[in-house]
């Protein structure tokens, strides 16, 4: 199974003392991709966001800059909002990462968790799954063949022109990202595409269901589900006890699940839910390296899942503890998990 990171670069909404300006954090997240190639871990995703909150709404050129400090971590979106950007563009952009970085890019495709982007860049919300859809298709077009031609309802068509460069892989890595609605779940499925499932709250069990029916419709549709990869994308963070963690990570992400929380109408959280939520059953995966990797093993064995990733930057955190957390995760965390899994252990760079 292959074990990573991944983040949204939160900024500081308000100045003063402990602030984390835009300029700052992407000059962290740097040393935080590099740091995750330098200790084992074997992939780093980063998100799309177009809110005040966020320094990561162009995802590309931040992982372009990891790929030149980086030897051997793969480098994805995470993800990227295709519903209102252009194919032809992604495809392009992720097409330059995987030559730069020598194989090592993916693109993970959502349609986005946040609905800013729709009007950002001229959209129609009315048009949100058919926009995703068409566009879904002609990137996987642009994937698979040099020239082509493409027609749908809500871009321009395409006819029989070449789109450069090529990536390096003879296949550019494309996920379907979801939060959980069966519909997409089984639309990957069908186009034989790898899954990606975020779980941020209530009891993962409860979301096993969802790949059974991802491996359902793809076997329907012709394809080896037992060929398809799937990825669950979680919160947490390690410490090197389980009280350190908690109380390191819990202030930060209540204070960002409250936010987002007011915007949807979610009841606000607390400590209780937030221990609740730590614990066996619960979506959070934080604790010491023994307790978080005893955990992801319980949850493989739920999932079958082929890769785990974990978002540990959730608001704005004192980059030295999260570069400690990353350090625990690739050298304590990952090697339990490799060899309960019989993972085979990557080469670790030089530090």
């Amino acid at each position: 199974m292959e074990i990573g990171l991944y983040t949204f670069a939160d900024v500081s909404l308000d100045s003063g003392p402990g602030a984390v300006s835009a300029h700052q954090r992407l000059r962290n997240l740097i040393e935080e991709i590099e740091l995750a190639d330098q200790v084992g871990l074997d992939v780093f995703g980063l998100g799309e966001h177009h809110r005040p909150d966020y320094a990561a709404s162009a995802p590309i050129v931040a992982l372009a800059a990891a790929a030149e400090r980086t030897s051997r971590i793969r480098l994805t979106s995470a993800v990227t909002v295709l519903s209102s950007d252009d194919p032809v563009r992604v495809f392009q952009q992720f097409a330059t990462l995987d030559l730069l970085s020598g194989g090592r890019a993916e693109i993970m495709a959502g349609r986005g968790s946040f609905i800013e982007s729709f009007p950002l860049f001229g959209y129609n919300l009315e048009d949100y799954d058919q926009l995703f859809a068409e566009k879904l298709d002609l990137l996987l077009k642009l994937r698979d063949s040099e020239r082509v031609t493409w027609s749908g309802e809500l871009r321009a068509p395409i006819h029989d022109r070449g789109v450069y460069p090529r990536p390096l892989q003879e296949k550019l890595p494309i996920w379907i990202a979801v939060g959980g609605t069966p519909a997409s779940v089984a639309r990957a499925g069908m186009l034989g595409l790898p899954l990606a499932l975020a779980i941020i709250g209530g009891e993962p069990a409860r979301f096993a269901p969802l790949f059974d029916l991802y491996r359902q419709a793809a076997s329907r549709s012709g394809h080896d589900a037992t060929k398809l990869a799937t990825s669950i994308n979680v919160h947490g963070f390690v410490g090197e006890t389980s009280e350190q963690a908690a109380d390191d990570f819990y202030q930060p992400q209540a204070e960002v699940m409250n936010r987002i929380g007011r915007e949807r109408g979610w009841g606000p959280t607390n400590r209780a839910h937030f221990d609740q939520a730590r614990g066996p059953r619960g979506a959070l995966f934080v604790g010491d390296p023994e307790q978080v990797a005893e955990k992801i093993i319980a949850n493989h064995a739920l999932f079958k899942n082929d890769r785990f990733l974990l978002q540990m930057a959730i608001g704005t955190m004192p980059h030295a503890k999260i570069m400690k957390a990353i350090e625990l995760f690739g050298t304590r965390v990952a090697p339990m998990v490799r060899k309960e899994l019989g993972t085979k252990v990557p080469e670790l760079t030089a530090g």
